[in-house]
């Protein structure tokens, strides 16, 4: 069936759920139940053959709102803490992987600029990273312990102080996506430029590899969120850009909130690179086998939760399951 005929065939109905949803107290239980099965079938087919068109935007948005409206008052608080990381984070990420993409290429082209600025320039380093950290970085290295500045603090304050500040910069980065994607952008862009200079500081002393096992036995979770924390903003922010069938208050509402449960599905992983920054990265000098295998961890995690574990929940579980997980996360 051509999309314009299962419009017409189902539009007064669609238009009467639409106004039963709010006056849903007058609407029986199991005319509520009913409604929620036809709706979740024109659903299920809307998405089966039209799958990016504004008809399956407009279905999905009515099944949310019915959805919310009838388990408001449902008991789950057992199984909710469990279904966001198990089912509901993961479906988020499946549909935003997009902006996902979009985070990590701003990302890396501002690493380029930074390395070959830094090339180019040989005051760009102390611009980006000014010269009480450059000096004393050359200090340490002349000392023989070029990442010397990881056991400089005691490690639980640093653990906090850390995990603080990485938290900051991921709200930051989310936030700034209310800026119409643009503020994120340039959040992305700034951190990414420091990183390019940061690393090309070392490899001009030679010490590339040392400074690669050292720092990113924490690095690898750190800026994974941080590029992480950018789809979230970009999340946000697309959605002013482009709110599809919704007005541009209710998807800001919509891109808003999704985007705040991926910020708090990454408290954790700021939490996991503060505590390896303040704990395991001052003792770099100890074993490169065990710095290697924490960052290799690290990213693995990265992809197979973040990238992998979502397309293969998305292909994997029923169609319900996919249309009440979605569901639950707006």
């Amino acid at each position: 069936m051509r999309e314009p005929a299962f419009q017409k065939r189902n539009k007064e109905k669609w238009l009467q759920y639409k106004k039963d949803l709010n006056e849903l107290d007058e609407v029986t239980p199991d005319e509520q139940a009913d409604m929620f099965i036809e709706l979740t079938d024109d659903l299920a087919y809307s998405r089966t053959f039209y799958p990016e068109s504004n008809t399956t935007k407009f279905l999905n948005n009515l099944a949310v709102k019915l959805h919310q409206a009838i388990y408001k008052n449902r008991k789950e608080r057992g199984n909710r803490i469990l279904d966001f990381w198990r089912v509901e984070l993961p479906t988020l990420f499946y549909h935003s992987h997009r902006q996902l993409l979009l985070s990590f290429i701003i990302f890396s082209i501002a690493i380029g600029v930074g390395v070959l600025s830094s090339a180019n320039d040989g005051t760009f380093v102390r611009l980006i990273l000014g010269d009480a950290y450059v000096n004393m970085t050359l200090d340490n290295i002349a000392k023989g312990d070029p990442m010397g500045v990881y056991g400089d603090s005691p490690a639980d304050a640093m653990f906090l102080m850390i995990t603080i500040n990485n938290i900051r910069v991921s709200f930051m980065a989310f936030v700034m996506g209310a800026l119409f994607s643009f503020g994120t952008g340039l959040v992305l862009f700034y951190n990414g430029v420091m990183l390019g200079a940061f690393q090309y500081f070392f490899y001009e002393k030679g010490l590339f590899i040392t400074s690669f096992l050292a720092i990113w036995i924490h690095g690898t979770l750190e800026i994974s969120a941080i590029v992480i924390a950018g789809c979230a903003g970009f999340v946000m922010g697309n959605s002013i850009l482009f709110p599809g069938t919704y007005s541009r208050l209710e998807s800001f509402k919509k891109g808003a909130k999704q985007g705040l449960k991926i910020i708090i599905g990454l408290v954790p992983v700021f939490i996991a690179a503060g505590f390896l920054e303040s704990f395991m990265t001052r003792h770099y000098q100890n074993s490169w086998v065990v710095n290697l295998s924490i960052i290799l961890l690290s990213l693995g995690f990265i992809i197979a939760y973040f990238i992998i574990y979502p397309i293969y929940l998305n292909n994997q579980l029923p169609y319900e399951h996919h249309t009440n997980s979605q569901i639950k996360r707006e």
